[in-house]
C-alpha cells in the first residue's frame, strides 16, 4: 500500500502546532512530561476498552490508527473507472451471453470478492431483483461489520477526557495533602491535575476521533463503490444495454467523473 501524502502531512502538521505553541511559550519543555499522566490516561482508556469489548475487537481497532496514514482502496478515478469496467463486461455479455462474461470478468475480478460474488450471481441466471436483495443485504452487513471497530476507536476518543479528568482529581488530593506538610510537593500534584487533562484531551482529538472518522469516511466511500458495482451487475443481469448501463451508472457519479462511451472508442 502506498503512504497518503496528505494525511501523513496533516498528523505531523496537527503536531508541530502543538509543539511549536510550548517552544514559543517556555523554553523548558520538559515540564510538560509527565509519566503518571500519560499511564493513567492511556492506561486506563485501553483498560476500560478491555473491559467494554472483546479483546480481539480493541487490539484491531488500534492496528486500524496506523493504516489510516496509508492510501484507501477506492478514489474518484477508481469509481469512473468501474463504470467502464461494467460497460466493457456488457457488450461482452450482449454478445456472448452468460458464459462469455464468466470467462471474461472472473480474471480480472480476482481478489475482490464482492465483485466475483456478483458475477457468479450473473453467470448463474439470477434475475437483477433476486441480485438486487442479495447485493445490498451484503453491503449493509459487511459495512456494519467494518464499522464495528470505528465505534470503538469513539468510545476510547470519549473515555480519554474522562481518564483525564479523574487524573485531574488525582493530582489535586495528592496537592491538598501535601499543603499541610511539605509544600515542595505541591507542584508534582499540581503537574499531575493539569497534564493529564491536556493528555486526555491530545490523545482524544488528535489520534482517537480523527482516525475513526478517517476509517469511516473510507468505509462509506467503500459501501458506495459497492453499490455502483452491484448496480451494474444488476442491469447486466436484466440484459440492459451497455448505454442503459452507462446512463445509470453515471447518475451516482459526480458529473465531472461521468464514463463516456463514445470517448473511450476514439
Amino acid at each position: 500500500m502506498n503512504v497518503s501524502i496528505s494525511t501523513l502531512l496533516s498528523i505531523i502538521l496537527s503536531f508541530t502546532l502543538f509543539l511549536g505553541s510550548i517552544f514559543i511559550s517556555t523554553s523548558d519543555i520538559t515540564i510538560f512530561w509527565d509519566p503518571a499522566s500519560v499511564v493513567m490516561v492511556v492506561g486506563g482508556t485501553l483498560a476500560a476498552a478491555f473491559v467494554s469489548y472483546e479483546p480481539r475487537y480493541v487490539i484491531l481497532s488500534l492496528k486500524l490508527i496506523a493504516r489510516i496514514i496509508y492510501t484507501p482502496k477506492v478514489g474518484r478515478d477508481i469509481l469512473k473507472a468501474e463504470v467502464g469496467r461494467m460497460i466493457r463486461w456488457a457488450y461482452v455479455m450482449q454478445k456472448g451471453g452468460p458464459p462469455a462474461l464468466e470467462a471474461e470478468a472472473l480474471k480480472s475480478a480476482k481478489g475482490d470478492k464482492f465483485l466475483t460474488f456478483g458475477l457468479e450471481m450473473v453467470s448463474s441466471g439470477y434475475t437483477g431483483a433476486e441480485m438486487r436483495d442479495i447485493l445490498t443485504n451484503l453491503i449493509e452487513t459487511s459495512f456494519g461489520r467494518n464499522t464495528v471497530l470505528v465505534g470503538i476507536l469513539k468510545a476510547m476518543a470519549a473515555n480519554a477526557p474522562a481518564f483525564g479528568m479523574i487524573g485531574t482529581l488525582v493530582g489535586l488530593v495528592i496537592m491538598l495533602k501535601n499543603m499541610a506538610g511539605d509544600p515542595s510537593q505541591l507542584g508534582t500534584g499540581l503537574a499531575v491535575a493539569l497534564l493529564t487533562t491536556l493528555y486526555g484531551i491530545l490523545v482524544a482529538r488528535l489520534i482517537f476521533l480523527p482516525a475513526a472518522n478517517k476509517i469511516m469516511q473510507r468505509e462509506q466511500i467503500v459501501r458506495f463503490r459497492n453499490y455502483l458495482v452491484a448496480e451494474g451487475l444488476i442491469l447486466m443481469a436484466d440484459r440492459k444495454s451497455p448505454r442503459y448501463i452507462q446512463d445509470k451508472m453515471n447518475s451516482y457519479l459526480d458529473p465531472s467523473i461521468h464514463f463516456n462511451i463514445d470517448a473511450a472508442r476514439k
